[in-house]
């Protein structure tokens, strides 16, 4: 029996933000959130990027990492029960890159206590196919949030709806920088790719809200919010609800 996508509160931190664990000792009060989603996890253990970086731009800043994560498998074992005696729901994010691997970890994360949801990503550039397949393989108990770029959520977003996805959330855009802080234009300085953040994508991620509001997708909103004001502002042209991601990480952070 399909379980129902329900947020008592309309906030969450997103993926990557607070770690795999609710954890009152971060510094966050989590009375304020209404779900509590995981670093993502991959089907095996995977490990830092070589040369991961953290480069600053104005607006924000970019950050690769390679996504490192313990497995899903090792996962479940060191938090399946600081899950299910959590205070807040679990929303578990996947590394959604193979749909037989994915089918393989939403399949195990049915029988978990307290997960309320899987929060679906997915490599950059990825067939849509690859994508609606994803959905068909794994359909089943647990909800399905597929986390999009921009530039997929109007597109391909009413097609997972209509299939069964039971929402879209707005996945970090990617671009890249030079290492190099003054590069010559003659000289060929050393770009790290990786994920954005930070105020300056606001403007981008309300208008997509605004707009998948309007064709009726259920749709989490998130990139670039900052502030209650933020949050205020993609409630009210119709977001479900809406993910925060580096302001949680600000010492003066307060909602």
């Amino acid at each position: 029996m399909k379980r129902d996508l329900y947020f008592s509160k309309p906030l969450m931190n997103a993926a990557g933000s607070l770690g795999y664990v609710p954890d009152s000792r971060a510094g966050i009060a989590l009375d304020l959130f209404g779900a509590f989603v995981t670093n993502p996890f991959s089907l095996r253990p995977r490990l830092p990027a070589a040369k991961p970086g953290l480069i600053e731009y104005p607006g924000g800043f970019l950050l690769h990492t390679g996504l490192p994560n313990p497995g899903l498998n090792a996962g479940l074992k060191k938090y399946s029960a600081k899950w299910s005696r959590a205070d807040l729901p679990v929303i578990v994010h996947l590394m959604a890159d193979r749909p037989e691997e994915t089918q393989r970890m939403v399949r195990t994360l049915e029988t978990q206590e307290n997960v309320m949801a899987v929060e679906l990503g997915f490599a950059p550039l990825l067939a849509d196919d690859i994508l609606l397949l994803t959905l068909e393989m794994c359909l089943g108990e647990l909800p399905l949030i597929f986390s999009l770029p921009v530039e997929q959520v109007l597109s391909l977003g009413p097609r997972l709806i209509q299939d069964g996805a039971q929402a879209i959330s707005i996945a970090a855009p990617r671009g890249a920088l030079s290492l190099t802080p003054n590069p010559s234009p003659t000289g060929r300085g050393e770009l790290i790719t990786g994920r954005l953040y930070g105020p300056s994508l606001f403007p981008q991620t309300l208008e997509t809200v605004r707009s998948a509001a309007k064709l009726g997708l259920p749709i989490i909103g998130s990139g670039g919010v900052y502030s209650k004001e933020n949050a205020n502002a993609m409630l009210s042209v119709g977001a479900l609800a809406v993910q925060m991601d580096a302001t949680l990480w600000n010492p003066a952070f307060n909602f």
